[in-house]
């Protein structure tokens, strides 16, 4: 197999092309122009020559010429090669530096980073790429073993009740009535579903989920998710308020995704609201699009857990969520729905016993009209 030349050898032969080319286009000029314009600066200095002379005249200057272009192309020969081989130095220290790090993220070593390189934009952007793109493996690679041992726990805790209870059927300890049926069947339940959750966030992370998109006024939303949860704070007294503020626009987007991403938050707002409390669901414009809030009075969250409630099975009390009944991977789904969408999902709290704030950030529908707000109280 043929070597390919390297870097040095091809900016060596890409600075000697132009200079030939400027040594010839210089030596052409001068040949074509050079004798007619001496000669009529020897009539016009000295008047009529012999032929001779002129002829002897024409060669000295050629001759001087030559010798300058040869003196030229000497220098321009060793600028060229001395150049290219500080240009190749300089350009091949952070190209090394960027396939070892690259061989080190390959082998596993996702620590690897490059400095900064001082040669430009360009490499700048290139090493900020590489950079983001090294961090987001190694948070990824941090987080696997963590996510791999959530579902292996989220997975054993249905699987443990099923087995035991077809144990103590098959020994006769227990008998098939209607408290075995419904305990299979809810445990059976919370597996599908979990799968189903998983598979879900996948799919809208890879870009694979479809969505029956429609422009939506803001309100219908709102008011079809706090229909769906209204009954369950009732059950547990928090004050469900809704509110649409005056002039929120429509959204393009799909009604049960959306409608699924609030409930979602307003279940997990009534998980974490004491009963006597309150969570509020508004709407409002913002930015040419539509806001879209959760507010409760409840538990808040403490800032060391506020950047992690997204990530998948991340808990911040993981004995009193169970407890609660969540999965923890709600507010993952949530957000990854709302990204489909093209929009955001934001948490803020000011900590632990002062409530938290979920926020969804929707683009306007392209031609929707706007849509007058209402008040609507629980």
């Amino acid at each position: 197999m043929t070597r390919r030349p390297g870097l040095t050898a091809r900016l060596v032969m890409a600075q000697l092309l132009v200079v030939f080319v400027g040594l010839a286009t210089l030596f052409v000029v001068a040949s074509a122009v050079g004798p007619p314009l001496l000669r009529r600066h020897l009539r016009s200095a000295v008047g009529a020559v012999s032929p001779h002379l002129s002829r002897h005249l024409e060669h000295a200057f050629l001759a001087a010429g030559s010798i300058s272009l040869a003196i030229g192309i000497a220098a321009f020969l060793a600028a060229a090669v001395v150049a290219a081989v500080l240009l190749t130095r300089r350009l091949s220290r952070p190209i090394h530096e960027l396939a070892d790090a690259a061989d080190r993220v390959t082998a596993g070593d996702y620590t690897a980073r490059l400095g900064p390189t001082r040669l430009g934009p360009e490499f700048e952007t290139l090493t900020s790429a590489f950079n983001t793109m090294a961090d987001a493996l190694e948070n990824t690679e941090r987080t696997r073993p963590r996510l791999l041992g959530d579902v292996a726990h989220e997975l054993r805790t249905p699987l443990a009740t099923i087995e035991a209870y077809l144990e103590g059927l098959a020994d006769g300890v227990r008998t098939l009535d209607e408290h075995t049926l419904e305990v299979l069947g809810a445990q059976t339940t919370r597996l599908h579903r979990l799968v189903e959750d998983i598979s879900l966030v996948s799919r809208a992370e890879e870009h694979q989920l479809s969505l029956a998109r429609s422009t939506l006024p803001a309100a219908r939303l709102v008011d079809a998710a706090a229909t769906a949860v209204r009954p369950g704070f009732r059950t547990r007294g928090v004050d469900l308020r809704v509110m649409v503020a005056p002039g929120t626009p429509a959204v393009d987007a799909d009604r049960d995704r959306l409608v699924q991403v609030l409930v979602n938050l307003l279940t997990n707002a009534l998980r974490h609201t004491p009963s006597g409390g309150t969570v509020t669901l508004a709407a409002e414009p913002a930015g040419g699009g539509a806001v879209i809030s959760v507010a409760d009075t409840g538990e808040g969250i403490a800032p060391e857990h506020l950047p992690h409630v997204f990530e998948r099975f991340y808990r911040a009390d993981p004995a009193r969520d169970r407890e609660h009944g969540g999965s923890g991977i709600g507010l993952t789904i949530a957000r990854a729905l709302v990204q489909a969408h093209g929009g955001t999902l934001t948490a803020s709290s000011e900590g632990p016993g002062k409530g938290a704030v979920f926020r969804i950030g929707l683009p306007p529908a392209s031609d929707g009209p706007d849509l007058q707000g209402s008040n609507v109280g629980a």
